[in-house]
């Protein structure tokens, strides 16, 4: 919902336009056009909305769980009735293809479906007798107001990540999507209107620090979940719990799949080719570290260096585009640079995907899939996220060493095998040092059954996204012991 070119918060079951001194361009990064604007609203907004969210939660708390997730049923419909129109949206202010925003749409719909089983999912347990007479109950209630900060890379996804748990466990939400993508959360909330959720129980507020800030800092916020960047999961994670809340912070993340010399091939070649560079290499699960073993090295280079050159890279809505473009033209200046630093710490560059354009959007932020050989394991090229379509070869003879790679890093997001051999995928699923990991599978993202599980710096708290470990964090256990004596109920 815009106004004047502008985008409005949605506060209190209204669209409201921001008292923001400052608005920020949404430009498409195929295009360099500009959609929209998006406000940095003040910590006065945010505040107006914690209000409203706390005022609205008594009466949803006391809103029986069946009957709250009757508006995620009617949320699930309204995003499949329009999820080819929000795809086009997440294409054209993201950047990725039009498949690759459906699917990305589709694992959202995943977990307001998941969270449809709250009736089930937050349901407690009790013991009788656990003392002569005396009978013990587990039950779990909401915490009352919450947040999530989400990231540019999955726009219509992440959000879904987390609201659907949090309102139907009896919670209130507010979203501060990436103000480099704002348009599908601001679609996003429309349907969510029209699903017909009370005034309160979820706004969206437009901005950037300031605005973060004033989640973080305020009393009435009880949790706060995130996904970005390590460094800033380490500061959202550390003011929040500073502060005394909850917080779920996904950071980020240097992915490495092992390739035995028993792989089909052509099936992992093909699959490394989606995983690495799909969705511009832009997303916490990408292929970004290749570890051939032995003579798996000379097949696998080359047939991902035909695959990456063949790949066709433009504009996501346009007919037979395999890859978008980057999200600002500052991320395609820090991939160049690190594709250079690589090749100045003595990579191969087997294809360069640099100072490329694509022809009608000579202004788009290309960068086409590239991959380096022989990346030295210590150098600052392994150990950074790049972010883009990078895919760096490390050479290794046994899988011993290929798994003494994979734990050779701060990350832990993501680690995958490719193997014919089911003793060398047992060997590497109980030894890789990483919360998802895949087996002949490049982007190991678990289903909305699942939590999504982060280790080391890949995840800063407890539980994750996601399934049980979603209600789990939305809510707070409360223990009950009781006794009713017979002679106590005689007296009366």
């Amino acid at each position: 919902m815009s106004q004047n070119g502008q985008l409005l918060n949605f506060v209190n079951g209204q669209w409201r336009r921001s008292s923001a001194g400052q608005y920020l361009d949404v430009v498409n990064p195929a295009t360099a056009a500009v959609m929209t604007t998006v406000p940095l609203s003040p910590g006065a907004e945010v505040d107006a909305a914690v209000q409203a969210a706390a005022a609205a939660f008594p009466a949803w708390r006391q809103t029986p769980v069946g009957d709250r997730i009757q508006h995620l049923f009617k949320l699930k419909a309204l995003l499949e009735e329009h999820i080819d129109e929000i795809a086009a949206v997440i294409t054209d202010e993201c950047g990725k293809t039009f498949a690759e925003s459906v699917g990305e749409l589709r694992r959202g719909i995943e977990n307001v479906e998941t969270a449809c089983g709250a009736p089930i999912l937050m349901q407690g347990y009790n013991n009788e007798d656990i003392a002569r007479g005396i009978d013990e109950h587990m039950i779990r209630q909401p915490l009352g107001v919450v947040a999530a900060i989400t990231p540019f890379n999955f726009p219509g996804m992440i959000p879904l990540w987390f609201l659907p748990y949090a309102v139907a466990t009896g919670n209130c939400f507010i979203l501060k999507p990436s103000e480099k993508v704002p348009a599908t959360s601001s679609r996003l909330f429309e349907l969510l209107e029209q699903a017909g959720f009370p005034p309160g129980v979820v706004q969206l507020v437009h901005g950037a620090k300031e605005t973060v800030d004033a989640l973080l800092d305020h009393p009435t916020v009880k949790a706060v979940s995130f996904v970005g960047s390590t460094a800033v999961a380490k500061y959202i994670y550390s003011r929040a719990t500073a502060n005394g809340k909850r917080a779920q912070c996904q950071g980020g993340a240097k992915n490495p799949v092992v390739i035995m010399p028993d792989a089909d091939m052509e099936t992992t070649v093909r699959i490394m080719s989606d995983s690495a560079f799909g969705c511009a290499g832009q997303r916490c699960l990408a292929a970004s570290v290749a570890i051939p073993v032995g003579e798996a090295h000379d097949a696998f280079a080359e047939g991902i260096c035909d695959a990456a050159s063949s790949r066709k890279v433009g504009y996501g809505m346009d007919e037979g585009v395999q890859m978008g473009p980057v999200i600002t033209p500052q991320s395609k200046d820090r991939i160049a640079g690190l594709i250079e630093k690589g090749a100045q710490e003595g990579a191969n560059v087997l294809v360069d995907g640099r100072n490329r354009t694509v022809s009608g959007y000579d202004d788009g932020y290309w960068v086409f899939p590239t991959v380096l050989d022989n990346v030295d394991p210590s150098g600052e090229i392994a150990r950074t996220e790049i972010f883009g379509p990078v895919l760096s070869l490390m050479r290794t003879e046994t899988i011993e060493d290929a798994i003494e790679l994979v734990n050779n890093r701060a990350y832990g997001n993501m680690a995958c095998i490719f193997t014919n051999s089911g003793s060398a995928a047992r060997q590497f699923r109980y030894a890789a040092d990483a919360g998802n990991i895949g087996v002949n599978i490049g982007v190991a993202a678990p289903m909305a059954y699942f939590p999504f599980s982060g280790w080391n710096e890949s995840f800063f708290g407890d539980l994750h996204g996601q399934s049980h470990h979603g209600v789990e964090f939305y809510t707070q256990t409360k223990v009950v012991i009781e006794r009713w004596p017979k002679e106590w109920s005689r007296r009366f």
